[in-house]
């Protein structure tokens, strides 16, 4: 993943982003491409092993059994639709 510095100069992206702070943004290209902007404020990242079995990083199975007990859920015909794929 390559990281660029937004000057403040740049006052629409910067816009953009003060945008994506509050929730995330879909831009998407005149040719129909999409790229989600969204912050990362919060994020948490996990290790697997060299073999990239999840199942035993203990700390990440707690997460996803912590996120899995949250709210409601939403299907992956919802998640679609209210993106209009």
């Amino acid at each position: 993943m390559k990281t660029i510095s937004v000057p403040i100069q740049a006052r629409l992206l910067n816009d953009l982003l003060r945008e994506a702070m509050r929730e995330e943004v879909l831009l998407e290209t005149v040719s129909g491409q999409r790229f989600m902007l969204v912050s990362m404020e919060g994020w948490q990242a996990f290790e697997t092993d060299e073999n990239g079995d999840i199942t035993e990083n203990e700390e990440l199975m707690a997460h996803l059994a912590s996120r899995r007990s949250m709210g409601q859920r939403i299907s992956l015909s919802e998640v679609r639709k209210q993106l209009g794929i």
